[in-house]
């Protein structure tokens, strides 16, 4: 978004719906890439497929790094892994798990694919898709999201739950009404809870939708960029507020003419645990002929409009976003390829007051791509 279209939708003096969103500008001060790793494809590990990893969270209790996998129970039992490997000013290491276990509802069972749906279990402990995951600093459980089902054989809200450490079912926390779903309104199919994070000191849970809610407008497009939704809550359950994110244009054309091409918010993590008005927002965008484009940027909340009473932001002409800078753009890293990457967390600090930012792709269990890792460098001055 240019810096006079963004400052009249501040003040209120234009519609967001009227404009449109060039991503912002990095600054002059650069990541530096650590490394990577690919993990082979149809891994198996402990009877299970690995794949589909779409968040990565490090555990200070362990040392190690807990994934999810989006696998809806299609392969085997949706599930996350742990594993573990070397980061330092040297580069990264190999990736090496260590354990993985299945997310069970309370009744101790696993999660059915959406076919084997069983009528006699609650609406909300059908089929689940799970995207991001995050450890508790608190507890060390693990708290989870999962983007429900919007289709012709069920509408199933999604979810954001907490698991032990063993995946055992401890609880769900509240969502908005906003983000149920329901036959008119509520998230669009396979844009929902995708970001997900810990703030204030692990007293807040900050939560993000992929997508634009269906009653806040279309999806981007290749000439506009589009409003979505950040919402923050108490860890105990009750919603604080909602703030408006400006989601970038979808970055090119697709070839052929019509083909898919999509982009949104698939992660969501707290710059630092002290401020919780501060975030790292993750755009993913992929493009039928063209490719991937993976973009991570800051954003600030303070001065941002409270939307959690706010109905529609298609007729909301004094929203305030939230402010949003360019940290990275993966296309400028001497990588292998960018793939789907779709999760990130802090690493350990590194010497001279860097800090380790580490990414990692979900190849969709196909075998034209990759499972990816990234280690990013981040300047102290930069955040």
């Amino acid at each position: 978004m240019s810096r006079r279209v963004l400052a009249a939708a501040l003040i209120g003096a234009i519609p967001f719906t009227l404009m449109t969103a060039p991503a912002a500008q990095a600054d002059h001060r650069p990541l530096r890439l650590l490394g990577e790793q690919t993990v082979p494809n149809a891994l198996l590990y402990q009877g299970t497929v690995v794949g589909g990893l779409s968040s990565i969270d490090y555990d200070p209790r362990t040392g190690e790094y807990a994934l999810i996998c989006d696998d809806r129970s299609a392969i085997n039992p949706a599930r996350f892994y742990t594993a573990k490997f070397s980061l330092d000013a040297k580069g990264l290491g190999p990736v090496t798990f260590t354990g993985t276990k299945p997310l069970l509802r309370p009744d101790g069972t696993t999660y059915p694919p959406l076919a084997k749906n069983d009528p006699a279990q609650p609406p909300n402990m059908q089929t689940i898709d799970p995207e991001e995951l995050r450890v508790d600093p608190w507890t060390g459980h693990y708290l989870w999201s999962q983007e429900g089902e919007r289709s012709a054989a069920a509408l199933i809200d999604p979810s954001i739950r907490e698991a032990k450490r063993d995946g055992s079912y401890v609880r769900d926390l509240p969502i908005p009404d906003n983000e149920k779903m329901t036959a008119t309104a509520g998230p669009r199919q396979n844009l929902v809870l995708e970001g997900l994070t810990f703030a204030g000191f692990g007293s807040l849970v900050a939560s993000s939708v992929e997508g634009p809610l269906r009653q806040d407008g279309p999806e981007p497009t290749t000439t506009s960029g589009a409003l979505s939704r950040i919402t923050l809550q108490s860890r105990f359950g009750p919603v604080l507020a909602q703030y408006a994110y400006p989601q970038d244009k979808v970055f090119a054309s697709p070839n052929p003419p019509g083909a898919f091409a999509t982009t949104g918010v698939s992660s969501l993590l707290a710059v630092d645990q002290a401020d919780p008005t501060r975030y790292l927002v993750m755009e993913r965008a992929f493009v039928t002929g063209v490719g991937n484009k993976i973009r991570i940027y800051e954003i600030d909340t303070k001065g941002a409009t409270n939307i959690a009473e706010t109905p529609s932001l298609t007729d909301a002409k004094k929203v305030k976003p939230v402010k949003k800078r360019l940290l990275a753009d993966l296309s400028d890293f001497k990588l292998s390829t960018v793939d789907n990457v779709e999760g990130m967390t802090w690493g350990p600090r590194l010497p001279g007051g860097e800090r380790s930012l580490v990414l990692v792709s979900d190849n969709n269990f196909s075998a034209t791509q990759v499972t990816q890792f990234i280690a990013l460098a981040v300047p102290s001055e930069r955040l």
